[in-house]
C-alpha cells in the first residue's frame, strides 16, 4: 500500500477523532444534581421543581473589623459601615411550562478557588422560576460555606434540599469568599452575624406583600447548614460559647471583640433556629471550643465529618464536638478516611484543573478528595440532611434512616424473596445491598 492510502485514512481518522472530541465537550458540562446509581434513597430530589433567585442585601451600622486591624489603640467608638451580603434563594416551583425553559436559565455562574475563573454549573433549578403557592408555608435553610468559598459550594445540597419543600438561602459571605477573601479575624466575627442578618432579612420578606417569600416562608422553623468556618458559625448559633484563649487569639479580632459570643448563654438561642447540620466544623482542635462551651448548645446537630480531616481535626476535633454537645440529642456522620471536604463540596468543575501558582496547588484540590468520589459524598450527605431535616422542620418520623448500627460495614442484609425483612436485617435503611460502605452514624442523647 502507497504512503498516499495510509495518509487518505489518516486523515479521515483524525477528522473523526476531532469531531468526537469537539462534541464530547459541548456535550460536558459541570453538574450539580448527579445521582449515582448507588446513591442512597433519600438523596433523590423531591416532587417540586426548583427556582432560583439572586437577592441583594445591604446591613447598616456594622462593625467594621478590617478597619479595626489598623488601629493600635481602641478607639471610643468602633468604626462602623454597611455590610453587604450575596444570596442565593433556592425554592419550590411550579413544574408548570418548567420542561419549555431554555437551558441557559438552569447555569450558575460560579468563580473558583482561584477568584478569576469564572465556571458553569448545572443543575435542576430554573432561574426566576414561578414560585409554587403553597397553603403551608416552608421552612427556611441557611447555607454557610467555608473560609474561602461561595454559595455555590454547597450548591448539590441546597437545591436538592429544596425540591423538598424548603426555601434555601445560600450566604455569599463577604470578607471570606474566593474573590473577597480578607482576613481571617473578619469571619470568625462576622460569620455567626452574618447567618442571623440573613434569618432576619428572609422573615422580614416572608411579611412583604411584593415579594414572592410573602406567606411562603415558615421562618420560625429554620435550620442553619453550615461547613468549616460555616460550621463554626452555625454552632456559635446553636448555643455553644467561645473559650478565653478564642477571644485572646492572635488570629481573632483586636479588642476582645470576640467576647460578645461567650455571652451567649446569657443571651440565649434564636428561637426560630431548630436545628443544624455542621459539615467539619472549625474550631474544637484550636481550642476555640472546649468540652464546656460546647455543653451550652441548645438545638440537636447532626455533625458531618471525614476521619482524616486535617483541617478541623476528627477525635479532637468534631468528635470531640459531637460528643460535648451533652444536653441535645446529635448524631455524627462519618466518611471513613475522607479528609476535609467530606459531604459538603460539590464536584470539581472540569476547569478547575489547572496548577495555579499564586495557590500553589492545582485548584481541582480545593474540591476533591483522595478517597472519596464527590458525588458519591454527595448523594449520601443529601440523604441523611433530608432525614434530619425532615425530623426536626416538619416532624416526620424519619427515625428508620436514623436509627443505625453505628458502623455501615456490620449491616446484615436479609431480605426474602418477596423483599421483606428477616429478623437478622440490619443493613442501612436506604442503601441498596453493596452500598452501605466506609461510613458511621453514631447517636447520642441529651443527658
Amino acid at each position: 500500500m502507497t504512503d498516499t492510502f495510509y495518509l487518505k485514512y489518516a486523515t479521515r481518522f483524525m477528522a473523526c477523532v476531532v469531531t468526537l472530541f469537539f462534541m464530547n465537550s459541548s456535550l460536558a458540562r459541570n453538574h450539580i444534581d448527579t445521582q449515582r446509581p448507588d446513591a442512597p434513597a433519600l438523596s433523590a430530589y423531591g416532587k417540586y421543581a426548583v427556582g432560583v433567585k439572586t437577592l441583594h442585601f445591604t446591613f447598616t451600622d456594622h462593625v467594621d473589623v478590617l478597619q479595626l486591624l489598623e488601629i493600635k489603640d481602641k478607639p471610643l467608638e468602633l468604626p462602623r459601615k454597611d455590610r453587604q451580603l450575596v444570596v442565593e434563594l433556592w425554592y419550590p416551583a411550579d413544574h408548570e411550562g418548567i420542561e419549555d425553559i431554555p437551558p441557559e436559565n438552569r447555569v450558575l455562574n460560579a468563580y473558583l478557588r482561584d477568584g478569576k475563573t469564572q465556571v458553569e454549573l448545572f443543575g435542576n433549578a430554573v432561574r426566576d422560576a414561578i414560585a409554587v403557592n403553597s397553603d403551608t408555608p416552608f421552612p427556611l435553610v441557611i447555607v454557610s460555606h467555608g473560609y474561602p468559598g461561595n454559595r455555590y459550594l454547597l450548591a448539590h445540597l441546597a437545591e436538592n434540599i429544596a425540591s423538598k419543600g424548603y426555601i434555601v438561602a445560600s450566604i455569599d459571605h463577604t470578607d471570606s469568599t474566593y474573590r473577597t477573601k480578607a482576613a481571617f479575624a473578619s469571619t470568625l466575627y462576622n460569620r455567626p452575624i452574618d447567618q442571623i442578618l440573613v434569618l432576619d432579612q428572609i422573615e422580614k420578606l416572608s411579611h412583604d406583600e411584593n415579594s414572592f417569600l410573602n406567606g411562603n416562608v415558615d421562618t420560625r422553623n429554620t435550620a442553619i447548614v453550615g461547613y468549616s468556618m460555616g460550621g463554626y458559625g452555625a454552632v456559635v448559633n446553636a448555643g455553644a460559647t467561645l473559650s478565653e484563649a478564642a477571644i485572646k487569639s492572635p488570629v481573632a479580632p483586636p479588642f476582645e471583640l470576640l467576647k460578645i459570643y461567650q455571652k451567649q448563654s446569657q443571651r440565649g438561642v434564636d428561637s426560630r433556629i431548630k436545628t443544624v447540620i455542621a459539615f467539619a466544623p472549625w474550631g474544637m482542635n484550636y481550642g476555640v471550643f472546649t468540652a464546656d462551651t460546647m455543653a451550652e448548645v441548645k438545638v440537636p446537630i447532626l455533625f458531618v465529618a471525614g476521619s482524616q480531616d486535617d483541617v478541623s481535626g476528627y477525635e479532637n476535633g468534631v468528635k470531640a464536638m459531637w460528643k460535648s454537645a451533652v444536653h441535645v440529642d446529635r448524631a455524627l456522620l462519618t466518611y471513613e478516611n475522607a479528609n476535609h471536604n467530606a459531604g459538603a463540596v460539590m464536584p470539581a468543575p472540569e476547569e478547575a484543573f489547572f496548577f495555579d501558582k499564586d495557590l500553589g496547588i492545582n485548584v481541582s484540590e480545593h474540591y476533591i478528595d483522595a478517597v472519596w468520589d464527590n458525588t458519591r459524598m454527595n448523594n449520601i450527605a443529601q440523604h441523611f440532611a433530608t432525614a434530619w431535616l425532615a425530623k426536626y422542620l416538619k416532624s416526620q418520623d424519619t427515625s428508620e434512616y436514623l436509627d443505625l448500627v453505628p458502623s455501615s460495614n456490620d449491616g446484615v442484609w436479609a431480605l426474602d424473596d418477596e423483599g421483606n425483612s428477616r429478623a437478622q436485617h440490619t443493613y442501612w435503611k436506604g442503601f441498596k445491598n453493596r452500598t452501605a460502605k466506609g461510613l458511621k452514624f453514631e447517636v447520642l442523647q441529651a443527658k
